[in-house]
């Protein structure tokens, strides 16, 4: 085997046309290790060509490599014979443009932001204490372990639905899309569930490019439970962090984001116990001295002294009332009498015991010699009685 690698390196180190060869593509998987060389890929819309850049050369360069930029390449191909592949050990490399998934990734983060779905007002709150949590992301990675293994350990009580999907591919986004609707609804249907956990573990852009599609920002968009996105490392960004109600940096982050911790709530609940019980024998105390300065008091030593100190106004205060309620009786008493002098003075009855008498006809008094007839029979009073008399004749004053 290794004489086979040997015999095509030597094929290719031999070929003038691969001694200097200018390449252009997107750089992807950029990745440079303590020992300061550069190890990254070259593609384009058709294939892949791993590349190295060597510290000496690399320290030459005027800017960052970053995933995305579109570049031009000077170097030799060449094969790394350890591993069997041939690569371009690359001399110099200039800057070409923004790689086309970038411009793809500014261009669809434009549009939805002018759409408002970034917008601050559409941001669902994260519940502080779910119970229920739904997790999107593939079953086979190290994200779902870590978020399981974190969530379980500062809450096992939260109850976690894992809908399997796959995270990088043609058919991830569609998958991530129909996860999101149905927990959507199993929510409405058969259970509620307090928050969405949609993310994956880190990668290149081309690896985390479902989350960039817009079918899924508009899924999260969306979504009546709360989303949080947690894709890739802490300085990857993602359409879909963007839309969502908040962004974990990681799925770690995520899983102590939306979850608090069981002994952070029982720290805090021993410290309001603490508190509750300091305030309680605060408020003994004040009532215990309150209580004390009551009890030195003259009205609780010598309670009958402060009795008699009260029973002589009390008489007096009695004296005068009954001396005002007398006053006012007799002035009563003499005010009837005078009305009841007037009365008598007036009654008929008094007329009577003077030596007249009174004329009554069909129970009426006779006022006048006109308000009889000959033949009626009269009714006459006296003091001291009454007798009965027929009208003979009559005669007026004027006859």
């Amino acid at each position: 085997m290794w004489e086979i690698t040997r015999h095509i390196k030597q094929k290719l180190d031999d070929d003038k046309l691969l001694r200097a060869v200018y390449v252009k593509g997107e750089l992807s998987n950029v990745s440079q290790p303590t020992s300061g060389h550069v190890y990254f890929t070259l593609k384009d819309e058709y294939s892949e060509l791993r590349c190295v850049m060597f510290r000496e050369r690399n320290a030459l360069l005027s800017f960052r490599l970053e995933d995305g930029m579109d570049v031009i390449a000077r170097g030799r191909i060449s094969v790394y014979e350890r591993r069997g592949r041939y690569q371009l050990y690359v001399e110099e490399i200039q800057e070409s443009g923004i790689g086309a998934l970038y411009r793809a990734f500014e261009e669809l983060k434009k549009r939805l932001r002018d759409e408002g779905l970034f917008d601050t007002a559409y941001k669902k709150p994260i519940p502080a204490i779910p119970r229920t949590i739904g997790i999107i992301t593939s079953p086979t990675g190290a994200a779902i372990r870590d978020m399981l293994n974190i969530t379980k350990r500062r809450f096992p009580h939260v109850h976690i639905l894992v809908a399997p999907v796959a995270v990088q591919g043609e058919e991830a986004a569609p998958q991530i899309v129909n996860a999101i609707r149905l927990m959507n609804r199993v929510n409405k249907e058969l259970m509620r569930i307090d928050v969405l956990v949609v993310g994956r573990g880190g990668g290149s852009i081309e690896e985390l490019w479902a989350f960039n599609e817009e079918s899924v920002a508009r899924a999260i968009f969306a979504s009546e439970i709360p989303v949080v996105s947690a894709v890739g490392h802490e300085t990857d960004f993602t359409i879909a962090d963007f839309v969502a109600d908040r962004r974990a940096a990681t799925p770690s982050e995520a899983a102590e984001l939306i979850v608090p911790d069981k002994r952070e709530i029982e720290k805090n609940l021993a410290t309001l116990e603490l508190r509750l019980r300091q305030g309680l024998y605060k408020l003994i105390e004040q009532h215990r001295l309150w209580l004390n300065s009551m009890e030195k008091n003259v009205l609780f030593r010598k309670p009958t002294e402060r009795i008699n100190q009260y029973r002589q106004p009390v008489d007096e205060y009695k004296r005068s009332m009954v001396a005002e309620i007398l006053h006012r009786v007799q002035l009563h008493r003499k005010t009837m009498q005078a009305i009841s002098g007037k009365l008598d003075a007036l009654s008929p009855r008094a007329i009577l015991e003077r030596g007249y008498s009174i004329c009554i006809k069909d129970e009426r008094v006779v006022r006048s010699v006109s308000d009889v007839s000959v033949g009626d029979e009269l009714r006459i009073l006296f003091q001291d009685g009454e007798a009965m008399s027929e009208v003979k004749s009559k005669r007026g004053t004027g006859s």
